[in-house]
């Protein structure tokens, strides 16, 4: 009778660390956003001190979208995704490549592949969160 009175009543399952609801790759694209948006502000201005703190901001946004990216990959994504999508384990190296890239450059080219690759995850991602 004690066993059943603390037995759980109702069973719960999640792919990952909490029912989803907490992970969306959109926090990594408002950074990188802000990544290439301040290589074309940092392009656009001569001054030296906007420039320095430009190249900081950017360093910082760029970090914060590679964690997202990671975060993502290591808490989200899970073996039933790689095995579906097995393009994706290539394709978030290669965006935190691409965001270590725009990290390092002040050219908005580098800030928008960083970008595209992250519209590649958020498509899967989204595929996901159907299934």
């Amino acid at each position: 009778m004690l066993s059943r009175l603390f037995a759980p009543k109702v069973k719960v399952s999640a792919h990952c660390d909490l029912p989803c609801g907490v992970y969306d790759p959109a926090q990594a694209r408002i950074e990188a956003e802000s990544v290439k948006a301040v290589q074309e502000k940092y392009q656009a201005n001569e001054d030296a001190a906007f420039r320095a703190r430009a190249i900081l901001i950017k360093e910082q946004r760029a970090e914060l979208a590679k964690h997202h990216i990671s975060v993502l990959w290591s808490d989200y994504f899970k073996a039933p995704h790689f095995e579906k999508y097995p393009q994706l384990h290539q394709l978030v190296n290669d965006t935190l490549k691409a965001l270590s890239a725009a990290k390092a450059s002040t050219d908005p080219k580098t800030g928008e592949k960083a970008l595209e690759l992250i519209a590649e995850i958020d498509k899967i991602f989204w595929e996901t969160k159907k299934a």
